[in-house]
């Protein structure tokens, strides 16, 4: 019998999104909606499961968890790049890594835009307000002919630039490789960094995490940016230098800030972002939408499914 676990399914929604039935009939099936952070804790959790599914990069699976799970061996993750996932220790131990595809791209470009015009209209604090009785309390920023900053013009970066650009914003884009071909394909124009940072009214960001843009938008960056700016990221959190993020919010120094990720998630309740007035937190959620869920769950399964019956998977790279 094989036994398999489903992690952090926090919307208990797992069992609902594919055809888990396709699995062999001795194959048990445990679903877990906690998150769990202590390694130990984990460990204990697992030690008996021959297969886990995670989706992508809310639990991290590094050397010294794999080596306290003698009997997985395979571990099937969402989409097919996970940073949370030491695939060479993995393949050390014997354990089989593979994806799934990823969905539609769109997701996490409209939740980009959903955070921006809730931030400049002030949308939860009017909702709240209009819920107490109170009629009319804040004054909001319109978007037209203003500065949309794209701190990286990829898939999705470009995605939220041609929207900018239906709202009748200017927009502006750097990152190390764009060009200004690139930019004008996209309605946007190619600026130095620091031009991006002082000029943007909405500064938002889809840059990929890497030892390259860790910490990429640090307290020099912010100090840049207009005290009325506002600053976007559904990227990663390590992307931006999170303790000077708090002192900028904090200070005012910037008006504030949508956040759908954070340094460590779940975001602990205590943390300072939720104490503040002017940030809205998502809870990493650009990509949860039930046409990304129905593709990941659905490959999911069908990964568990090929390597029971010994069929080639997916298999991520120890590289990629």
């Amino acid at each position: 019998m094989a036994r398999v676990a489903v992690l952090d399914d926090y919307q208990g929604v797992a069992l609902e999104m594919a055809d888990w039935s396709a699995l062999a009939p001795d194959c048990r099936v445990q679903v877990f909606r906690d998150h769990l952070t202590d390694r130990d804790a984990l460990a204990d959790r697992l030690r008996d499961f021959d297969i886990v599914t995670c989706m992508r990069e809310r639990t991290p699976f590094r050397r010294d968890l794999l080596e306290r799970l003698p009997n997985l061996r395979l571990l099937v993750t969402t989409g097919m790049r996970n940073a949370a996932i030491d695939v060479e220790a993995a393949t050390d131990f014997g354990v089989l890594v593979c994806g799934t595809a990823g969905g539609p791209e769109s997701p996490p470009a409209e939740l980009t835009w959903g955070l921006i015009l809730a931030l400049v209209r002030h949308i939860p604090r009017e909702d709240a307000a209009t819920r107490r009785g109170h009629w009319g309390t804040t004054v909001g920023m319109s978007l037209e002919n203003r500065v949309l900053g794209v701190l990286g013009l990829g898939r999705l970066g470009a995605k939220v630039a041609r929207v900018g650009v239906a709202f009748e914003m200017s927009v502006i884009a750097w990152s190390r490789n764009l060009t200004a071909e690139r930019a004008a394909q996209c309605g946007a124009t190619l600026v130095t960094r620091d031009e991006l940072f002082a000029r943007s009214d909405i500064l938002t960001i889809h840059v990929q995490l890497s030892a390259r843009t860790r910490g990429l938008v640090g307290a020099r960056e912010l100090s840049l940016m207009q005290p009325t700016a506002y600053l976007i990221n559904t990227a990663r959190g390590p992307i931006v230098d999170e303790a000077a993020l708090v002192r900028a919010l904090q200070a005012r120094a910037i008006a504030g800030a949508g956040l759908d990720v954070f340094d460590q998630e779940p975001l602990p309740p205590d943390h300072p972002f939720t104490q503040l007035d002017n940030t809205l937190l998502m809870p990493h959620a650009g990509y949860v939408t039930e046409a990304q869920y129905r593709v990941r769950y659905r490959d999911s399964v069908e990964d568990i499914a090929a390597y029971l019956r010994g069929a080639p998977l997916r298999v991520l790279n120890p590289k990629s």
